[in-house]
């Protein structure tokens, strides 16, 4: 069903998710124009209705009449072979009420049947539903029973945890709600010593613009290069920060983009792209350069990230990644070091699961797949080491 045909009132895609609890960057519009500018085409999906009788309704536009939904996914398709399609919703579906059992057992239903009907191999989703907070073993770690009982009800329904985890299953929340000396607080005194060290040292953190956006990238190239992770070429992150920094800049609007370059006499030594929407930030590409790490600038960017996010209103800062296992060889495991220092909280979810819509094909395609992605990874890593020696 198509509701673009109703006579009632429309609302935008992002206004109609800011509704929903905890609405997140990688399930707005913004999202799906730059997803489509590489071969995916966006479905958005919307359940809505009384207790016990929901129904999903797709519009190919994101336009649907003033509705307040009980459940929404923008939900990605893509051709992997001619006639066979792949499905993924990322950090989806987005509930009202992310613990009511009973609408997710219609979302996730529905989800199967438009697997099926649209012949896809497989449907993948990674909802931000929370099994733990804290780091296993430690004090104050719990586990959230809900989210749990939502991972054992996904493994009943035939989904299977995906060995292909397309975004962090773990990161660091820090809440913004607290003025700005209670947050430095709240920080490692390490990591609060090294911000005003920076400082110090005459390192200095401006907003950047779209000038900006070269220069970023090269040192997110040479950052990646150091770092032992793979990123994509320079258009990829070009079309991802000019959608979102050409968005509404307004408190309440958006989302929105944000570079910070920092600056150490005039030349640039590390920078972030900070993104927002609804009530949350993200720290999604962070970049440095070896020279001056002395100054400590890295630790000044996050700061000024957080200030910023809190003058758009935003009230949780998402550092974006953390280990899947909180031990010395993960390979995530420096970053966290540094990330736990700024007095977050760590945050478990269920990861991505994958319902096998074409079992057979499924399972030959999931054996495929790490071949195919080690080869596209070692030609990224390829790609970046040409630019950084330029």
């Amino acid at each position: 069903m198509n509701s673009n045909g109703s006579s009632m009132p429309k609302t935008s895609w992002n206004q109609l998710i800011s509704g929903l609890s905890d609405p997140h960057l990688l399930q707005t519009s913004q999202w799906a124009t730059v997803k489509s500018r590489y071969g995916w085409i966006p479905h958005y999906l919307v359940w809505e209705g009384s207790a016990g009788d929901w129904k999903m309704s797709e519009s190919v536009t994101g336009d649907f009449k003033q509705v307040q939904p009980a459940a929404a996914g923008l939900l990605l398709e893509r051709q992997v072979f001619p006639g066979l399609s792949v499905l993924y919703m990322p950090k989806g579906p987005l509930l009202a009420d992310p613990g009511d059992l009973a609408v997710w057992e219609v979302v996730l239903a529905d989800l199967e049947h438009f697997a099926r009907q649209r012949g896809a191999l497989q449907l993948k989703i990674d909802p931000d539903v929370v099994i733990g907070l804290g780091v296993p073993g430690e004090d104050a770690a719990r586990e959230l029973p809900g989210g749990l009982a939502f991972q054992e009800r996904l493994a009943e329904r035939s989904w299977i945890f995906s060995r292909e985890q397309i975004q962090f299953r773990n990161t660091v929340l820090v809440d913004l709600r607290d003025d700005e000396d209670a947050l430095l607080a709240r920080m490692k005194s390490k990591t609060r010593y090294n911000i005003r060290l920076s400082g110090r040292k005459g390192v200095q953190v401006r907003r950047g613009s779209k000038d900006d956006l070269g220069t970023l990238y090269r040192m997110y190239a040479e950052t990646s290069l150091r770092g032992g992770f793979t990123i994509r070429g320079e258009d990829y992150y070009r079309t991802v920060w000019m959608t979102f920094f050409d968005s509404p800049i307004g408190v309440g609007e958006g989302p929105f983009a944000q570079p910070l370059v920092a600056e150490y006499q005039g030349q640039p030594v590390a920078g972030a792209v900070i993104f927002a929407f609804g009530k949350r930030a993200w720290y999604l590409h962070g970049m440095s350069l070896p020279e001056h790490s002395d100054k400590m600038a890295t630790y000044l960017v996050q700061w000024e990230a957080m200030r910023w996010a809190r003058e758009r209103g935003c009230t949780s800062y998402d550092m974006w990644g953390a280990p899947d296992q909180f031990t010395e060889d993960d390979s995530l495991w420096g970053v966290y070091r540094f990330k736990s220092g700024f007095g977050g909280q760590v945050s478990r979810t269920i990861g991505a699961w994958d319902f096998p819509a074409r079992p057979i094909r499924y399972t030959l395609y999931t054996h495929w797949l790490p071949r195919l992605l080690a080869g596209m990874r070692w030609f990224g890593n390829f790609r970046t080491r040409r630019l950084a020696s330029r």
